[in-house]
């Protein structure tokens, strides 16, 4: 029975590619370095493969950087920016384009698609000339094949590649990418010749676009580039490999009647409905690829219900035909359990990273072929059981506390302009309101401070006396800035989803449980094990003291219910918005102790609402409908006078823009100085908003300082298109990673830009 992993983890099991990538741009180490650490690592993950039996090994999966990145490299599709004359792409041209330079800006970056990864976007038009100018793909295969392993090349597939592209500033946005088809295949055509030359005998095309709402003309697209590849292809075995979702029954059409390819792979996981397609009908003589184990979440597979699916699918397939694998790339999983001593004995037995997973597989090819290996199968069906047993998994009080939430739709009592009304009475701000998003800089001594802490080498009196320090430099800061409404500059905390999950119940934590977010910076998501509660107040001792300081108004500070979700590896056993509505009810008893201790004003962030979209249009509802009730649930209990606040990342806001009103915050802070005028456009359109609103000033991610002109004429063009009664002025994120001499005359100039055009109002008036 054969066996197949989609990709693997890059970072390395300690994060040897992030040091080796921070080092050889710091200029601390050579090019070869980071050649050295980077083949090292490759070879030491086919060989973990091939020593686990996996017979289809995938190769150039691996990345310095990111995949799409490497394709556009192969394609030669450097944008004239980047001043590359030809010939093979270089670290230098290669790490600008996802960088940029002292003299140009990177290219775009966003999320992959509804993964927590993120890609650099290629940038497209009728001018590029596509030349094969990075031999990676080859070299990867050759390279493995030295070491004794034949590996599968894995190539982002041409449609795919063209429909996650963008067109290049100066070409018509409505510039068709797809009618560049013609011009990238004759690269791939080449590449294809020399990998066939050097002895491959499978090739792994990723067409991930097939699982999204695609058009006829895009599927027509499908068809035509691979039998344009037909010759090409034929003496190869080809697997085109999809992921993240079903297949739709068009798409799975078009994928299966593709002449020259030999074998399809589909997400079993979250493509439950795919399966349905395979059992109404699959191409005879071709391999199926079944993604039954899960590439997306750290669950230790549940064996003998994967067992029952393969036996069904090689029913309809044939034995010689089937094919285990995992639901999609290993990239989105933490890498490997063995670096992971301190972790709870009992959660671990519930759990598999990509080293795990890579076992799994191999054990359910092996199981199908008639060698089940009894003991790994029933070590995994005690786990199971256990997890389903577990008293720390389950508490009724919870559940049954979520289970009365069905009933209602958590409304304020009002509606918002009059609770601005009463807000206003209370809190007596000036018009343009200024304010900051939470966090001002970490420094090297704060972080030594909770270090120290944590390895319990200075005691819980001295840090609560460092961090009181802390927060008091900070309020004077802003006092002296002359800032509005105030924040405490959140120094205790490390990160704003670790920092409450640590104080929750139901989250475990890891020490190595790192992925890939983008480049070298890497995340290291909680796990949500069981039933979530709040067994005391989390941050009401610090938000009271930061008060206590000042006269003026203290921001309570929160991360809301859905990014807690979407930022977490969630438990599979039941439905995700059950776990966030639990969540939910965490945080309103947090929200409600701040404002019994006197908190007048509380943000509970939302960065990542969107980030949880679902992939196919037809589910958007169901999913914003129960995370913009989870947000209310927060907040629905507070009296008319307490202002709730949220804050967004760079979303498209524009498709959930209803969405977002429906949230009913009283103030939403938006970052958006990248896209200003994409976030306008919404307003300009003619969607009423009543609430307060700061789409952000300044962009806090570069450390340049604006200027009070470039301020003001940024809020001028809001202006435009907003009352003056319901505009903030803020930053557009929190300033953690900024230093004091970029954020004092930044700060300085925001509050002079709202003063001077508070007072041009006020003459027009």
């Amino acid at each position: 029975m054969a066996s197949h992993i989609v990709g693997y983890p890059r970072m390395g099991p300690k994060r040897e590619l992030k040091f080796a990538l921070e080092s050889f741009w710091d200029g601390k180490s050579s090019a070869e370095d980071l050649q050295k650490v980077a083949a090292d690592l490759r070879s030491s993950i086919w060989k973990q493969m091939s020593d686990a039996g996996i017979k289809f090994i995938p190769s150039n999966t691996f990345s310095c950087y990111d995949q799409v990145l490497d394709t556009t490299a192969m394609l030669g599709a450097v944008p004239p920016r980047y001043g590359w004359n030809g010939g093979e792409i270089g670290f230098d041209v290669y790490f600008s384009m996802a960088r940029g330079n002292a003299s140009v800006p990177a290219m775009e970056m966003t999320k992959w698609f509804d993964t927590n990864y993120h890609y650099i976007v290629p940038e497209l038009g009728p001018e590029v000339n596509f030349s094969y100018a990075s031999h990676k793909a080859v070299n990867e295969y050759k390279e493995a094949k030295a070491l004794g392993v034949d590996t599968v090349p894995v190539l982002v597939g041409p449609v795919s590649y063209l429909l996650l592209s963008k067109p290049a500033k100066g070409v018509e946005k409505s510039f068709s990418l797809l009618s560049l088809i013609d011009k990238i295949l004759p690269v791939y055509q080449e590449v294809l010749a020399e990998l066939k030359a050097a002895g491959a005998s499978w090739i792994q095309f990723d067409e991930p676009k097939l699982v999204m709402d695609l058009g006829a003309h895009e599927l027509q697209a499908f068809t035509h580039a691979y039998s344009a590849l037909e010759a090409s292809l034929s003496g190869l075995n080809v697997l085109v490999e999809t992921y993240f979702a079903d297949v739709p029954v068009e798409a799975y059409k078009t994928l299966t009647s593709l002449k020259s390819v030999t074998g399809f792979g589909f997400d079993l996981v979250r493509g439950t409905k795919t399966l349905e397609l395979i059992k109404g009908g699959f191409p005879s003589g071709k391999y199926l690829f079944a993604g039954v184990v899960d590439g997306r979440n750290i669950w230790a597979n549940n064996l003998a219900s994967s067992l029952d699916t393969l036996k069904a699918l090689e029913g309809i397939v044939g034995k010689d035909k089937l094919v285990v694998s995992t639901s999609c790339s290993l990239l989105h999983t933490a890498v490997d359990l063995v670096n992971e001593p301190k972790l709870d004995k009992e959660i671990k037995s519930w759990l598999a990273f990509a080293a795990q997973k890579v076992v799994e597989v191999n054990a359910l090819a092996t199981a199908l072929a008639g060698q089940q290996d009894e003991a790994f199968f029933s070590a995994n069906a005690a786990a199971q059981a256990s997890r389903k047993s577990s008293p720390r998994v389950t508490n009724e009080t919870v559940q049954k506390a979520a289970a009365a939430l069905k009933g209602s739709d958590h409304r304020r009592a009002t509606n918002v302009s009059a609770r601005l009304d009463s807000q206003q009475k209370k809190l007596n701000l000036p018009i343009l309101p200024t304010t900051t998003i939470g966090s001002f800089p970490q420094t090297m001594d704060l972080r030594r401070v909770r270090r120290e802490y944590k390895a319990k080498k200075i005691s819980e009196q001295n840090y609560v006396e460092a961090i009181k320090e802390e927060i008091n430099k900070v309020v004077k800061i802003q006092e002296e800035l002359d800032i509005d409404v105030l924040v405490h500059g959140e120094p205790e905390r490390n990160d704003m989803v670790e920092y409450f999950g640590e104080q929750l119940s139901g989250f475990a934590f890891t020490a190595n449980g790192w992925v890939q977010s983008y480049g070298s910076r890497c995340v290291k998501p909680p796990i949500i094990y069981g039933d979530v509660s709040r067994p005391k107040a989390m941050t009401v001792f610090w938000s009271s003291m930061a008060q206590s300081m000042t006269k003026r108004p203290m921001k309570g500070m929160l991360t809301g219910p859905v990014t807690i979700l979407n930022w977490s590896f969630v438990r599979n056993d039941q439905p995700r918005f059950e776990t966030c509505y639990q969540i939910a009810l965490a945080i309103k008893d947090e929200v409600e102790d701040l404002e019994k201790a006197g908190i007048t004003v509380i943000q509970i962030d939302e960065a990542a609402l969107r980030e949880g979209l679902p992939l196919r249009k037809s589910e958007h509802s169901f999913y914003l409908n129960w995370a913009v009730h989870s947000f209310r649930i927060t907040n629905c209990g507070v009296e008319d006078t307490t202002q709730i606040h949220t804050h967004m990342c760079y979303s498209n806001f524009n498709d959930i823009i209803h969405s977002i009103i429906d949230m009913d915050a009283d103030v939403i802070t938006i970052e958006n100085s990248r896209s200003d005028e994409k976030l306008l456009s919404v307003f300009r359109e003619g969607v009423k908003y009543g609430a307060g609103i700061g789409p952000g000033v300044y962009d806090i991610h570069s450390p340049r300082i604006p200027s009070e002109e470039e301020i003001a004429d940024r809020i001028e063009k809001m202006l435009a298109v907003l009352e003056s009664n319901i505009l903030w002025v803020n930053p557009d994120c929190g300033l953690k990673t900024r230093k004091y001499a970029e954020v004092k005359p930044a700060l300085s100039n925001m509050v002079a830009a709202a003063k001077h055009l508070r007072t041009k109002l006020g003459s027009a008036q």
